[in-house]
């Protein structure tokens, strides 16, 4: 079995990308989205559990949409290309991820996923029980918040608005000049939407996609990297391949969200190597024998609270543990 230098080697096989694929990838995409916005936001008379409907599809859609668009920023698909380049940096703004921060934040994650950290840069803070005992209470408090599932479910507010966007336009101004175009032409569109369209198509052609997407974006990124079995190191222990496979899950889903979510998935493979395109993760994960055997993780309910409940690292037990534990 392949580790370190040999497995990533022999994962660069796949990172060849096919132009008209990830095109084609990408239009049928945009089509349908555009076309459920055009129905939620028009005067037809659509049944309310229609529109209800179209408007859930319409936030698993943008789902699909930013991991194409993250796929993008890693450089796996669709370089070189002026046009794509126009059309992903319009997607990132309208999106809330502009391209300043969401590529700076998202490397750090790639280049110290599951190291011990309370900064949290690009992921959510974790440290070892010892270091949160010793913390003061403030301290621990916001600890706490950050990892907290509302924080997790609305990430629309706290994740996408506040972190990507107000926090890094505060700290930097100069650098992150695209997250104040993203903050304006959001908060124009959110208070013309509502004024102009009213309150039904507000909440479901402007707020519900956006709520969908953001929360089931900013859960599978907690849950992929937080869940029972996820191993953790300090910077001087850590390996990147290791960090791939032992602290990055499988997240088993039907096809019909494996479709929605782009394979996102197969984040194991995904952090082996960041420049394999989306369409052919589960290629990957099918020829290479060293990624098969990886922890899993899933939409189960009681899943997702055994994953939410873990908050911090023991290392005399190698295993994240609840507050209740410590």
């Amino acid at each position: 079995m392949r580790t370190g230098k040999g497995l990533i080697e022999a994962s660069k096989s796949f990172t060849r990308e096919v132009p008209t694929r990830s095109w084609a990838e990408l239009l049928i995409t945009l089509l349908p989205t555009g076309v459920l916005l055009f129905f939620l936001f028009s005067s037809f008379p659509i049944h309310l559990g229609l529109r209800i409907l179209m408007s859930v599809v319409c936030g698993l859609l943008y789902v699909r949409l930013f991991v194409i668009y993250h796929d993008y920023q890693h450089r796996a698909i669709l370089q070189n290309s002026r046009l794509a380049t126009v059309v992903m940096q319009s997607i990132g703004i309208y999106l809330l991820a502009p391209e300043a921060i969401w590529k700076r934040s998202h490397e750090h994650h790639h280049n110290n996923n599951s190291k011990l950290t309370i900064a949290g840069i690009g992921s959510y803070p974790t440290i070892t029980k010892e270091r949160f005992l010793s913390l003061t209470k403030k301290e621990r408090l916001l600890y706490l918040v950050n990892r907290h599932p509302l924080t997790i479910i609305f990430g629309y507010l706290t994740l996408f608005i506040y972190w990507l966007n107000v926090k890094s336009l505060l700290q930097s101004p100069k650098r992150h000049l695209d997250s104040l175009l993203a903050l304006v032409l959001h908060g124009i569109a959110t208070v013309c939407v509502f004024y102009f369209a009213g309150p039904l198509t507000f909440v479901l052609g402007w707020f519900v996609p956006f709520f969908i997407a953001f929360a089931m974006g900013s859960y599978l990124f907690y849950c992929q990297h937080n869940f029972p079995g996820a191993q953790f190191r300090e910077n001087h222990e850590w390996k990147y391949d290791h960090a791939a496979i032992a602290s990055t899950s499988y997240m088993v889903m039907n096809p019909v969200m494996q479709w929605f979510t782009a394979n996102i998935g197969y984040h194991h493979v995904h952090h082996l190597n960041s420049r394999i395109p989306f369409y052919r993760l589960q290629e990957v994960a099918e020829n290479m024998p060293e990624l098969k055997n990886v922890p899993t993780t899933s939409w189960n309910l009681f899943e997702v609270i055994r994953c939410f409940r873990l908050k911090l690292w023991d290392p005399q037990q190698s295993k994240m543990i609840t507050l209740s534990e410590v």
